[in-house]
């Protein structure tokens, strides 16, 4: 059996480990609480952005209006742009593992593609950009310490970045990879077109990340609303005083909402996982320590019954 002293320090460095992932929960808890409410409070406006958007893509169907090149969808894709969503830290349980298995998972379906596309990669998030160097991909630009709670000022450049990029021809197509917050255990990894925008692909956002259940989904439910517009049946709008250049503003401030709200939604998935990761290294801390405890008390009587033993015998061998 062990000896009592290596065990007490053993139990010691376990009772360290719980009382510091005690803390990293306690503040993960209290980050998770605010960006899920930051994330979950942007979710009308985006939403309500992203139907917009899909009416916007039919615009040009049903007017003459010339749509702005953010909805043009390029015949021959030469170039495409990944942007992979994590984040810098780590501790955060399965949270950048799962976004980088779905990226892998995405790479094997889309094998026979790939062998005629070029692929760049933006990387949102320290661990997304070592992952990335790890496996050889050409990493063009990376966006780090946004912050716990990401302002929209935070968010600018990267949306900036993408626009221009698309704008220039520096690529033709634009795949984002990020977590969507379902609920505080339950966080889901999307793999998501964001350019060139079109109904289809909006319409199959919004019915992914639109929540099936809690207050938002109730809301929903109570006053019928859909997000997801009828193709058929697009709202007439009235644009003045320049139609042309309002579109090509809104379509932009569209698109970086739809950005932000993004990268919202894996903040909040982040604060999450490393919650619920601290608390699993808590509570096993806690059964360790409790462990290790049994066997020191069972170790410290086995060393005083065998002192016993050898006094008792030596008082006998005296006599």
């Amino acid at each position: 059996m062990e000896s009592p002293q290596n065990i007490k320090k053993r139990l010691k460095s376990v009772n360290n480990i719980g009382q510091i992932t005690k803390a990293m929960e306690l503040v993960s808890a209290t980050k998770m609480r605010k960006s899920q409410e930051i994330a979950l409070a942007s979710r009308p406006y985006a939403f309500a952005g992203l139907e917009l958007l899909a009416n916007l893509s039919v615009l040009e169907k049903t007017s003459k209006l010339k749509m702005p090149k953010l909805f043009e969808v390029r015949k021959k894709i030469n170039k495409v742009l990944f942007i992979v969503v994590s984040s810098d830290k780590g501790l955060a349980g399965a949270f950048n593992s799962s976004v980088f298995k779905k990226f892998e998972a995405h790479l094997k379906i889309e094998k026979e593609e790939w062998k005629k596309e070029q692929h760049i990669y933006l990387a949102v998030g320290e661990k997304a950009y070592q992952y990335l160097n790890k496996k050889g991909f050409k990493v063009v630009k990376k966006f780090i310490h946004a912050g716990d709670f990401t302002t929209p000022e935070q968010v600018l450049p990267l949306s900036d970045f993408i626009i221009k990029g698309y704008l220039n021809y520096d690529f033709d197509r634009v795949i984002a990879v990020s977590t969507h917050f379902r609920s505080a255990l339950k966080q889901e990894p999307h793999i998501r077109r964001v350019l060139p925008i079109d109904f289809e692909h909006v319409k199959d956002t919004i019915k992914e990340i639109i929540p099936e259940k809690g207050k938002f989904a109730e809301l929903i439910k109570e006053h019928r609303i859909d997000f997801v517009p009828d193709e058929k049946k697009v709202a007439e709008y009235l644009i003045e005083p320049n139609p042309q250049e309002v579109i090509e503003k809104l379509a932009e401030h569209l698109f970086f909402m739809q950005v932000y709200h993004l990268i919202l939604e894996a903040n909040a998935s982040e604060h999450s996982a490393r919650r619920m990761a601290m608390k699993t290294a808590s509570d096993n801390a806690k059964d360790l320590g409790e462990t290790l405890n049994l066997q020191y008390n069972k170790s410290r009587q086995s060393r005083i019954t065998t002192e016993i033993a050898e006094i008792s015998a030596g008082a006998e061998a005296q006599q």
